[in-house]
């Protein structure tokens, strides 16, 4: 495990997707399932952020993205020496390839943006 905690940085996509998320399972679930699945993803995230080794590559699903599955939920992150970005959510039914391309424009504007925000915080 790293001995320092990356800075792990969301996009507003991905805060929409857990939103998402928790918003299905309650109406599926309820509450208390969906708090759980909530929890799941919380800790998964504080995971990935003490060490990024558990984000892997998966060629078939983006050449360029990593991934770290929480139940049926790849997280899919961005890795750059000075952060990981959490990208978006998306359920492993989906086709995630497709999906993935069709957010890559918005996407790349959410990432530029939050590497200025480091930046700038870290003058």
């Amino acid at each position: 495990m790293s001995t320092r905690p990356s800075k792990l940085l969301i996009t507003k996509r991905a805060l929409r997707d857990i939103a998402a998320i928790e918003a299905y399972s309650i109406q599926e679930w309820g509450q208390r399932v969906a708090n759980k699945y909530l929890g799941d993803l919380e800790a998964a995230l504080s995971r990935i952020q003490a060490d990024r080794k558990l984000l892997q590559a998966e060629q078939d699903l983006h050449p360029d993205l990593s991934f770290y599955r929480v139940n049926k939920h790849p997280l899919v992150c961005d890795v750059q020496p000075k952060a990981i970005f959490l990208l978006t959510v998306i359920h492993a039914s989906r086709d995630i390839p497709s999906r993935l391309a069709e957010m890559q424009p918005s996407l790349a504007t959410e990432v530029e943006l939050l590497r200025q925000q480091l930046d700038k915080k870290q003058r």
